[in-house]
């Protein structure tokens, strides 16, 4: 865990988007990266109040990712939900 660690250090340290972009550029690959940003993008969507099966038919994803995103927003304690001003 020490390595994990080491790395939410790092990453908690940039302030600078586009430096934070860059970083995960070299290490993570494309598919990696879009992976990533769909996951947030389906987040958002969630939370805007778009029904389950309507963010499968435009995004292209299983229900079960959805409903692991939803999930996410319903604890009270999810960092995710205070990022987003809940």
């Amino acid at each position: 865990m020490s390595d994990d660690k080491d790395l939410l250090e790092i990453i908690a340290e940039m302030d600078d988007p586009a430096e934070l972009g860059k970083f995960f550029q070299e290490l993570f690959t494309k598919s990696e990266i879009e992976k990533f940003k769909k996951r947030w993008k389906l987040i958002k969507l969630i939370d805007q109040g778009m029904p389950q099966r309507e963010i499968a038919k435009k995004m292209r994803i299983s229900l079960c990712k959805i409903t692991r995103g939803s999930k996410i927003l319903k604890d009270k304690n999810s960092i995710t939900r205070q990022l987003l001003g809940h």
